[in-house]
């Protein structure tokens, strides 16, 4: 047998594509699976729904196989037609980094940039659209606020050019890392509160009414474990999913331990102080890409952004 023959047993499917895929049948299939409806995937391709539903039909001729499940309504794509979701999320990716591509070469990076962030990252991405507009000054910059669960699966799909968030010692499978910093932690407390040095320890940080992070958060199980390395139990008061809402208690006279990040963005408020905390074992924040080979125009002219920045 040999080394391109499917495995004894297995259809092989290849016997049934003729070469004549077309992008747009793809673009149908994307649509359909994130509109969830016929009609309504086929006005966002700007086509009639029997156009639609024709070019499906088309593709699963040309691919041999079922992708949809077929019904008066739409009922789900079958286990083939999940498959051939992520390649035509990865193919049209293909075709619109080309585009771009080209467009840069000819006009400059005029394109829009979409990047997730970790909630507890968000303030940093001030600083990368900043420096990121005045490279590219006709490119357009979307963030959204995502997991780092959500932020791996997107750029999988092709639906994200780049994530910000913390970073393992082994990136996830699909994706490349370049660390741009790591935390650093102060306590944040009103003045009347605040020990006369400028750093206490963890124990005596978490030893006051405070609002921190849900527990679900990276950022807070740093927290707790820093706590717990001197011997102290993390018991906070309040709760929140993010650093915006954690600033709203602060403005109350809340308590609470910051990222450095955070106050570069958000600041010390009237009456606060910020006490600097001991290090932490904390992993670094840094930008996760794909790991496609050339690596997107975009995603290298974001990481180009960020060489040498000071976080």
């Amino acid at each position: 047998m040999s080394g391109t023959e499917p495995p004894y047993g297995q259809p092989d499917y290849r016997a049934g594509v003729s070469g004549d895929i077309l992008l747009r049948q793809l673009e149908y299939l994307v649509a359909l699976a994130r509109e969830e409806h016929f009609g309504r995937a086929a006005m966002a391709c700007h086509a009639s729904q029997p156009a639609l539903s024709s070019g499906l039909r088309k593709l699963e001729r040309e691919l041999g196989v079922t992708l949809v499940h077929h019904g008066q309504r739409y009922a789900g794509l079958t286990a083939e037609g999940q498959r051939v979701l992520g390649w035509a999320h990865r193919i049209l990716a293909e075709r619109d980094g080309l585009q771009d591509d080209l467009v840069r070469m000819r006009d400059g990076l005029a394109v829009t940039v979409r990047i997730g962030a970790i909630p507890t990252a968000v303030p940093v991405t001030g600083v990368l659209t900043r420096r990121f507009s005045r490279a590219h000054p006709l490119a357009r910059v979307r963030v959204e606020e995502l997991a780092s669960t959500a932020i791996v699966q997107r750029l999988g799909d092709h639906t994200l050019d780049a994530g910000l968030t913390y970073l393992d010692p082994e990136p996830p499978r699909g994706t490349r890392s370049t660390e741009l910093y790591r935390e650093r932690y102060l306590l944040l407390t009103p003045e009347a509160l605040a020990p006369d040095a400028d750093t206490t320890s963890w124990a005596d940080a978490v030893d006051r009414p405070l609002c921190v992070l849900v527990r679900h958060m990276r950022n807070r199980l740093i927290v707790e474990a820093a706590a717990r390395s001197e011997g102290a139990t993390l018991s906070p008061m309040v709760e929140a999913d993010s650093a915006a809402g954690l600033y709203t208690h602060v403005m109350q006279g809340w308590s609470t331990i910051v990222a450095h990040t955070w106050l570069d963005a958000f600041g010390v408020p009237p009456g606060m102080r910020a006490i600097g905390l001991p290090d932490t074992d904390a992993p670094p924040v840094g930008i996760l890409t794909t790991d496609d080979r050339p690596l997107s125009m975009i995603a290298s002219a974001v990481l180009e952004t960020m060489e040498g920045a000071s976080i």
